[in-house]
């Protein structure tokens, strides 16, 4: 099992990344926010207290509570993980308790350790600047039903061309919440890099900012 792990700020081209790794290489496509939006939006879960706080705490554009994800993330990859299944993450680990737990967690790179051995563990970071990822936040939208994310350039798109379901405009897709969003990044989830090199992991940081298909090229070669 070989785990790839792809973490950038808001807007730095995770997701799509992943998607083309994951279909180039037959890996399952672990998109953090999405999955965790699958069960935040359950209609199931409308009267699940612990779930509807976490909705909103997702809706102000805040980390949702690292035990919570933690648990949810780790019940999937051992589902994976018995299924020989390679698997890519766009969004995970996003704080420290995540990556790499407590006392009496073990955090997600513990479980990666375990399922797949350091040496299968590939890190890509996403560079860019914080003004492009408020400019590619504001002009996003996504289909309620799938969760495909598009651009500025699809902006007028009014039905998924993969699924036919509604596109939508995302709660925390606005300037303040992209900003709490930022903030969240680099005081949560950048210190995990830190953690990771010292921990000797394999880190590759690229620039986010050229065509999606050049930042591909960059992450085969490194991985390869």
């Amino acid at each position: 099992m070989t785990a790839i792990i792809i973490i950038g700020p808001p807007g730095s081209g995770k997701g799509t990344q992943a998607k083309l790794l994951a279909d180039k290489l037959n890996l399952f496509n672990f998109d953090t926010g999405s999955y965790l939006r699958s069960i935040l939006y359950n209609p199931r879960f409308n009267n699940n207290r612990e779930i509807q706080k976490e909705r909103k705490i997702n809706e102000d554009g805040k980390l949702n509570t690292p035990s919570w994800v933690l648990k949810v993330i780790s019940q999937k990859i051992k589902k994976l993980s018995k299924l020989d299944q390679s698997v890519v993450f766009s969004g995970s680990p996003r704080t420290l308790f995540e990556a790499f737990g407590d006392k009496k967690h073990r955090g997600l790179m513990e479980l990666l350790d375990k399922e797949c051995g350091k040496n299968n563990i590939y890190i890509f970071v996403l560079d860019i600047a914080e003004q492009e990822s408020i400019k590619r936040n504001s002009k996003r939208s996504l289909c309620s039903l799938c969760n495909a994310t598009f651009l500025a350039r699809y902006q007028n798109l009014k039905t998924c061309p993969f699924c036919g379901d509604k596109i939508i405009h995302r709660k925390d897709d606005n300037k303040n919440v992209i900003l709490i969003r930022l903030k969240e990044y680099k005081e949560r989830t950048r210190p995990i890099l830190k953690e990771l090199k010292k921990k000797k992991y394999k880190i590759c940081r690229i620039n986010g900012k050229p065509a999606p298909y050049q930042i591909h090229k960059k992450i085969m070669r490194q991985y390869a």
